[in-house]
């Protein structure tokens, strides 16, 4: 029997960073995962999609863009099986990387499916000898992520109805691709093969694709599925989903209620994702449910049981990768001694990895309606950013959204190039309560995607210089319109 200060249940960015910080804390520790260290985010999920999608572009660029800017070439050919090589590649090095840092802070790794057996102790069945281990432990930190979630009538067989682990990593490019579900996931995946020459039908139960996301952002990536021949199906009920010879037969009812069938080579099943709590024994610990299977946790992570902590996907909220890993820092520490960490759910940003991108922080304005909030917004497109169009993306725009009495910044949305990496700007922004006008205020460095943001800013005091806007009345009480010269940015 080994035994451990702490033990932390899955290795994706929640588990091995907690591991990791718990270590460095000073607590013996031990990591364990039913599979390889990174979880779904390296593994299958975060990494090899954005990879992916990276090459994507490439390619779609070659075809396009590269040919108005002058390049020629005979002959333009996607070798599927060697982009995945790369793209395993690229896996390969991160996981191998989390492994060596493990080592070297001392955290011994288990490989194997663990249950407890008290709220003190657990097995570890291996998964190379099946053999099992038996380990104690004071504090446990729990975090188990989340697996993919399917529909009554639509069996996953892993080749032809896949979930998102096998599309990425299919032998060959699917001719048809059909996406149950129009969500983060789905569009994601749906993008690249899209991109890549795939024909893809979406079929999408909500009202819009990426429900919850502003719907403004939504068109813009809708516009761009559409131009490379996707067909698109909101309000849609899929009844069943069947492997016949070669093809899948998707069938269901439109918002008409026309009953529709679909045939494709690959159905992507995306309908979601559901915690992991199965089969971890959580009832011989005292540990309690919600009625979805996510442990409730409290603002220090703590589960039912105080000595048992949980993070990420396996508890209620946002299923986002760099949600688990700040959890993680707060409950390594918690665990270790500091009474005071708490986490802060105000600031957390996200983003979709679309072609083009979507990114958002802080309330939109469709929630500042809803909660009768007198805001403003501005606006800025990147058709008048010089950097974007001389980066042939001219798609999409920046929108603040800030208290309409104090100036305050509330929200960021962005739809456009680089959105994912533009939005950390905003995050910091409304996390140090910065207002518009010290956006608008910053200088930003020229040219640049960013400058988007501190044009917005400008938008909001109807002041922006690349877009004309109609003169307005001051700014009202509680926030000036800034005295800013800019220095011209076509």
């Amino acid at each position: 029997m080994k035994k451990f200060d702490a033990v932390v249940i899955g290795a994706g960015p929640g588990g091995y960073v907690a591991a990791i910080r718990l270590a460095q804390l000073g607590k013996k520790t031990a990591l364990i995962d039913r599979d390889n260290l990174g979880g779904t985010c390296l593994n299958w999920g975060c990494i090899p999609s954005k990879a992916l999608i990276h090459a994507a572009h490439l390619y779609e660029t070659m075809h396009g863009s590269a040919k108005e800017m002058g390049f020629s070439f005979k002959e333009l050919s996607l070798d599927f099986k060697k982009l995945n090589e790369w793209k395993n590649g690229v896996v390969q090095k991160l996981t191998g990387g989390i492994g060596g840092l493990c080592k070297r802070h001392g955290i011994e790794v288990f490989i194997g499916t663990a249950e407890f057996k008290s709220a003190k102790q657990l097995e570890v069945t291996l998964n190379d000898s099946k053999s099992k281990e038996t380990i104690e432990f004071e504090k446990a930190i729990i975090a188990t992520g989340s697996e993919s979630a399917s529909l009554p009538g639509v069996t996953i067989d892993g080749k032809t109805i896949v979930t998102s682990k096998e599309a990425l990593n299919l032998p060959e490019i699917p001719k048809r691709l059909i996406l149950i579900g129009g969500g983060v996931i789905g569009l994601e995946l749906g993008c690249f093969y899209s991109m890549i020459g795939s024909e893809v039908v979406i079929l999408e139960y909500a009202s819009q694709l990426l429900p919850g996301t502003d719907l403004d952002l939504v068109k813009v990536v809708e516009k761009a599925m559409l131009a490379r021949g996707a067909q698109i199906f909101t309000g849609f009920k899929v009844s069943g989903a069947e492997v016949k010879g070669k093809k899948a037969i998707v069938k269901g009812t439109d918002a008409e209620g026309k009953t529709q069938t679909f045939e494709g080579d690959v159905v992507l099943v995306s309908t979601g994702r559901r915690p992991f709590t199965k089969f971890l024994g959580l009832e011989k610990t005292g540990v309690k449910l919600d009625a979805k299977g996510f442990i409730p946790v409290n603002k220090s992570l703590q589960t039912s049981v105080p000595s048992l902590y949980a993070i990420g996907d396996c508890t209620p909220g946002m299923a986002l990768a760099h949600r688990a890993s700040h959890e993680a820092m707060i409950a390594a520490t918690h665990l270790a001694g500091d009474s005071h960490a708490r986490v802060d759910y105000r600031v957390i940003p996200a983003a979709i990895f679309t072609d083009p991108e979507i990114a958002s922080v802080g309330i939109s304005e469709a929630e500042a309606k809803a909660k009768n909030l007198d805001v403003k917004v501005g606006k800025f497109p990147f058709a008048a950013l010089g950097r974007a169009l001389a980066n042939g993306h001219p798609e999409g725009f920046c929108k603040i959204i800030g208290d309409a009495k104090t100036n305050d910044v509330l929200g960021v949305h962005i739809v456009g190039p680089d959105a994912g990496n533009l939005i950390a700007e905003a995050a910091l922004a409304i996390e140090m309560g910065a207002s518009v006008e010290d956006l608008a205020l910053t200088i930003h460095t020229h040219p640049t995607f960013p400058e988007a943001i501190m044009e917005a800013a400008d938008a909001y005091f109807g002041h922006a210089i690349h877009v004309y806007q109609p003169p307005h009345k001051p700014a009202a009480a509680g926030g000036k319109s800034p005295n800013v010269s800019q220095v011209g940015h076509a």
